[in-house]
């Protein structure tokens, strides 16, 4: 039995709530008592609740396992995204816990037809126009949809742009939209709270080299992508 099996078969045996005995846990899975020591040390030192010690037993002080659930594709991303921003966050701990919860869910769910990290922002309190506008831009991003925008740049002048958009992002607390600009030949920045109008065109676009996510974010690491304020 791999080491990682024997530990999930200790938690599913510790789930009862009840004290466990090291020797009748070893009889149990067919390892040694020694084995069942170290094992117990590591699920420890991984911060699950478990108590104990050699000589006396271990026992489960808290639940750790969730109902089943059935989760709709929308709310199968919400999840998706929200452990990728854990992971991305400033708590070593909780990125740690959520990498490894992702990797959990994803074993066991559908692979995403594209990265999630790519699709989604949040809105936050400066995204006046936003959040009406961030569902039409993921449906885009994942057809690979050109859209027509109409946007206010920082100065008030309103204008209509043809775009292939790519992902949206999140800086601090505006949302931006990733963009191939049809008019200008060249990457663009948009905030979303700025777009007046998404209008979807059913044209499809392919992945071109030059005009890709991939080539945008070559870009961004060689040079700031101009942003349209």
């Amino acid at each position: 039995m791999r080491r990682t099996d024997r530990l999930f078969d200790l938690i599913q045996i510790l789930r009862d709530g009840r004290l466990h005995r090291a020797s009748d846990i070893s009889a149990r899975l067919g390892v040694s008592i020694r084995t069942i020591w170290r094992d117990m040390n590591t699920l420890m030192a991984s911060g699950l609740p478990v108590e104990g010690e050699r000589g006396v037993g271990y026992i489960l002080r808290a639940p750790i396992t969730l109902p089943p659930m059935i989760l709709n594709a929308v709310e199968l991303e919400a999840l998706r995204l929200g452990l990728r921003l854990a992971t991305q966050g400033d708590d070593a701990t909780l990125a740690k816990a959520a990498r490894a919860l992702a990797k959990r869910i994803a074993a066991v769910t559908p692979a995403p037809t594209k990265d999630e990290g790519d699709l989604f922002a949040f809105p936050g309190p400066t995204d006046n126009r936003a959040p009406k506008h961030l569902p039409p831009l993921r449906r885009a991003i994942k057809a690979h949809e050109r859209v027509t925008i109409t946007y206010i740049d920082q100065r008030g002048t309103e204008s209509h742009r043809d775009i292939r958009p790519l992902a949206l992002e999140k800086h601090a607390q505006v949302s931006t939209l990733a963009a191939y600009c049809e008019a200008r030949g060249d990457f663009r920045s948009f905030r979303v709270d700025r777009i007046v109008a998404v209008t979807a065109t059913g044209e499809r676009f392919p992945d071109e080299p030059g005009r890709s996510l991939s080539d945008y974010r070559a870009r961004m690491d060689s040079e700031t992508i101009r942003d349209q304020g």
